[in-house]
């Protein structure tokens, strides 16, 4: 069995695949100071519950963009499941031709996305995953990566707000009744989750332009459900996008 391992700035998505079959996944908070133990006993009672056992994971593969928990990850590879883990960086084989000025600049979680994508659906493509950050990936009717956009996500942007303006307080993101809000919080959420729609479907446009033809729009990520309910331009959703292509650069390399 496969652990696919996707570490982000705000969460980790960990998911289990017998083949091509995913089995069960979990979505965790990142803490860039975990050890190698207190991430090993944490998957470690996950895959008991789920009546998985550590002898059962025969192969790790792993994407980040927090350079601290890597050393914690790969000795909990070795330590509790004897495994050296595939990391998704130079010298992994992907399939995907980066086509920007300098391709070791594009995140592992970029590439991982793009992979499956390119093999699920075809290109040409956008793919939005709403994860700390915003991030618009371009990718051609050929299967070529061609570079993007990047902006402040949604989680960091209301945090900013409350941080930066006394009197407004804290609030959960989700969408509000109407786009005029009759009170500070319907406000606050209505030019989050509205404010970010704009955003979305204004930075897809221009990419789809630039692009030609009519590039399929993709959403992953922790608030693709909440945005693509509202979103003119997002035609597809897959929370599951950026496991599905440690997946498939895992079978990739175990060719090499």
């Amino acid at each position: 069995m496969l652990l696919a391992v996707d570490v982000g700035n705000t969460h980790i998505m960990l998911g289990v695949y017998r083949e091509d079959k995913i089995l069960v996944y979990w979505r965790l908070a990142t803490r860039k100071s975990s050890t190698e133990d207190e991430l090993g006993m944490v998957v470690k009672n996950l895959l008991h519950n789920s009546h998985i056992t550590l002898k059962e994971i025969n192969v790790i593969a792993i994407s980040s963009v927090v350079p601290p928990l890597m050393y914690s990850l790969g000795r909990m590879s070795t330590k509790y499941f004897n495994v050296d883990p595939l990391i998704i960086g130079p010298g992994i084989r992907t399939g995907l031709n980066i086509v920007t000025d300098n391709p070791r600049e594009v995140g592992a979680d970029r590439i991982v996305n793009a992979v499956a994508a390119i093999e699920l659906y075809g290109g040409p493509m956008i793919i939005v995953d709403f994860g700390t950050a915003t991030t618009f990936c371009a990718i051609s009717g050929e299967g070529d990566y061609l570079g993007g956009a990047i902006a402040p996500g949604i989680g960091i942007s209301m945090e900013a707000l409350f941080e930066r303006a006394a009197k407004l307080p804290r609030v959960e993101i989700v969408r509000p009744q109407r786009v005029i809000g009759k009170d500070t919080i319907s406000s606050m959420q209505s030019g989050i989750v509205f404010g970010f729609v704009g955003q979305v479907d204004g930075i897809v446009r221009r990419m789809a332009a630039e692009l030609g033809g009519d590039p399929l729009v993709i959403a992953t990520g922790g608030f693709a459900n909440l945005i693509a309910r509202e979103s003119s331009t997002i035609r597809e959703v897959n929370s599951l996008l950026t496991l599905e292509g440690l997946r498939i650069i895992t079978r990739l390399n175990a060719t090499k």
